[in-house]
């Protein structure tokens, strides 16, 4: 009887100790933003903003120049002219000033968007890759360094660069 109760509790403790064993968590970690700073499509991705920005820089620059030469006329003008076209040409400065300052919201947004749409497939196809690396790893949660604070740990950054190709 007294055999039986010794088996039993060193079954019980063989059972609970291969269930805490099995049940431990595995983390790993990866830097995201060296994902996204070196990936190439996003590389291209920030060359098109580049792109696009230079060219919403330059008709914001044509607009502000062709205010200030109205601007400058107008002021070289004012006393030679009478107070009715003064005012018309005020309420056209102002205009104008509206306009600049609503391309410029525009542009801002407009650049706003077409980074969020450009990014969004690229971080999609980056979590996507986490999830496969950890997963064929045997990692159970797969951390990002820049939002976590860890002591150590296995890097997957480079394991996830090779699956993406870069």
């Amino acid at each position: 009887m007294k055999q039986l109760k010794t088996l039993f509790i060193a079954t019980i403790l063989f059972f609970s100790a291969s269930q805490i064993a099995s049940a431990q968590t595995k983390i790993a970690h990866v830097d995201t933003n060296e994902l996204i700073t070196k990936m190439p499509a996003m590389i291209d991705a920030q060359k098109q903003l580049e792109t696009l920005s230079k060219q919403y820089d330059a008709e914001f620059k044509t607009m502000a120049d062709e205010y200030y030469a109205k601007l400058k006329k107008y002021d070289e003008e004012a006393a030679t002219v009478t107070e009715k076209v003064n005012e018309e040409r005020a309420k056209e400065v102002q205009d104008m000033e509206k306009r600049i300052r609503d391309y410029r919201e525009t542009a801002q947004k407009e650049l706003q968007q077409k980074e969020s749409d450009l990014a969004k497939p690229l971080m999609e196809k980056i979590k996507a890759s986490i999830a496969k690396v950890g997963k064929a790893k045997g990692f159970n949660y797969v951390i990002d360094v820049n939002s976590a604070i860890f002591a150590d740990g296995t890097d997957l950054t480079l394991d996830v660069k090779k699956d993406l190709g870069f």
